[in-house]
């Protein structure tokens, strides 16, 4: 019954997804030749040439790219759209360049490209709208005890009932704990709102005799010798076994499984950017911000440098060496904002609220953040990223990696000129424990929505402590 109701709501996606590829195509043709918003009208394709290559290929390469970025995956466990709003823009990307392609292999140079940039934007929101509103009814249903799947754990130890625990403290998941196997000695007891309906050894009459959607082994390591009994047991009823291994423990984030040939191999952190296509998204973002940025403040550096260089004799530009991705040395760029002083002195302290090292226009820059706008220019130069955890000086890092735990995590991604630790406050002289927890979960839950509200409440919110 299951699978049928995901094989009917996979079906009601798919026509959903048709319908609003028609619409997106519809709006964009509007756009494009109804209206002078996007240049001349001028001659072009007949609407029936549009409807043609719609039918035979926007529609069927979406479909595929849609198929193929999982999106038709049920997916009980997402907390958030922004997950799944990536992987619609990621097929809008695709999409756009596969159907160029075959534009340019049929040798169709009147198709308007225009137009299909426009279908992709559109798509993109409406998609994403789509899929919102879908995932919201279908966890109101869940919410309201329908569309749920009914679990079995086999296990009566402390992560069998933190497995329960998670499942009962979030309904919207769609999950129901119908029962534990446990110890003999356990049986009709009751825990986390269910009851250990029986002993291990009655697996088989267990399963047998009751309906489950998936049966989950939580049982300690020392018995995991009995794993190929359980699974047996399951595949006999044609129930699929999942197991949450006793080691979990040890994983310090969400661990992600790559393969080597037949052997599976568990890496213990997530790192979105680890993805390439992700990479190349970050990459190709930071470029062009950093074009506009330097375009557009560049009145406001050219001030800055001739108010450095009129009141405070020295260099304009400050350079300092600081540790970036994967551990690896750069000189980081900023106005100046002190007197010239000794190198030896420069690596002993951070800077205070009232530092005197500071100069009377370097006390303005740093309030307001316009010594940092040179850094957008080791943006260009691949060293750093518009948003990502701030660099540190080397010296400050080899303390910082023996005091603090997963110190060096903040490594794994280019350093940034603001970031998720930033615009929570923890800047300058401020707790490095607090600031550590917000690069991780930076780290860890990178999407392209997080990087534009980082970027956006970095303008628009005061920062107590920059100083």
């Amino acid at each position: 019954m299951i699978r049928e109701n995901q094989k009917l709501l996979n079906l009601i996606m798919v026509l959903l997804d048709v319908l609003v590829i028609v619409i997106s195509l519809a709006s964009s043709w509007w756009l494009r030749f109804k209206t002078t918003m996007f240049g001349p009208i001028g001659g072009h394709l007949s609407i029936q040439s549009y409807i043609l290559f719609l039918t035979f290929a926007i529609i069927p390469v979406y479909l595929i790219l849609y198929f193929s970025f999982g999106l038709y995956k049920p997916r009980r466990t997402y907390k958030s759209i922004f997950s799944e709003a990536t992987q619609i823009f990621k097929v809008n990307i695709v999409a756009f360049f596969v159907l160029v392609s075959i534009l340019f292999i049929i040798n169709q140079p009147d198709f308007s490209r225009i137009l299909l940039f426009l279908l992709g934007v559109i798509a993109t929101i409406l998609g994403i709208i789509e899929r919102s509103i879908i995932r919201g009814f279908l966890k109101n249903l869940r919410l309201n005890n329908r569309n749920l799947k009914h679990i079995l754990i086999v296990g009566d130890n402390d992560l069998a009932f933190t497995f329960a625990r998670k499942i009962r403290n979030n309904p919207y998941l769609g999950f129901k704990i119908s029962g534990f196997l446990g110890r003999s000695n356990h049986v009709g007891m009751e825990i986390e709102g269910s009851q250990i309906i029986g002993s291990f050894d009655d697996l088989d009459e267990v399963l047998e005799n009751n309906s489950f959607d998936r049966v989950v082994l939580a049982i300690p390591l020392k018995y995991y010798y009995k794993i190929d009994e359980v699974v047996a047991s399951c595949e006999r009823v044609g129930i699929k076994a999942e197991i949450i291994p006793d080691y979990m423990r040890y994983f310090p984030a969400q661990p992600s499984v790559d393969m080597i040939e037949d052997i599976p191999i568990i890496n213990i952190r997530y790192v979105p950017l680890d993805d390439s296509f992700n990479r190349a998204i970050k990459y190709l973002s930071d470029y062009v911000i950093s074009i506009i940025a330097i375009i557009i403040t560049s009145p406001i550096m050219i001030i800055t440098a001739i108010a450095i260089k009129i009141t405070s004799p020295g260099p304009i530009i400050f350079k300092q060496e600081r540790i970036g991705h994967h551990g690896k040395p750069f000189y980081m760029y900023k106005f100046r904002s002190m007197r010239v002083q000794n190198p030896n002195e420069e690596i002993s302290g951070w800077t205070t609220k009232d530092d005197p090292r500071k100069t009377k226009v370097g006390d303005f820059i740093r309030k307001t953040s316009i010594d940092e706008l040179p850094q957008f220019f080791n943006v260009l130069k691949g060293q750093m990223s518009v948003v990502g955890p701030r660099p540190e000086r080397p010296y400050f890092v080899e303390a910082f990696r023996k005091e603090i735990p997963k110190y060096m995590v903040k490594h794994q991604v280019r350093p940034g000129i603001t970031g998720w630790a930033q615009i929570h406050g923890c800047r300058g002289d401020t707790s490095i424990k607090k600031r550590i927890e917000y690069d991780i979960e930076y780290v860890e839950n990178w999407h392209m929505g997080l990087d534009l509200g980082i970027m956006i409440k970095t303008i628009v919110k005061k920062n107590p402590n920059a100083y």
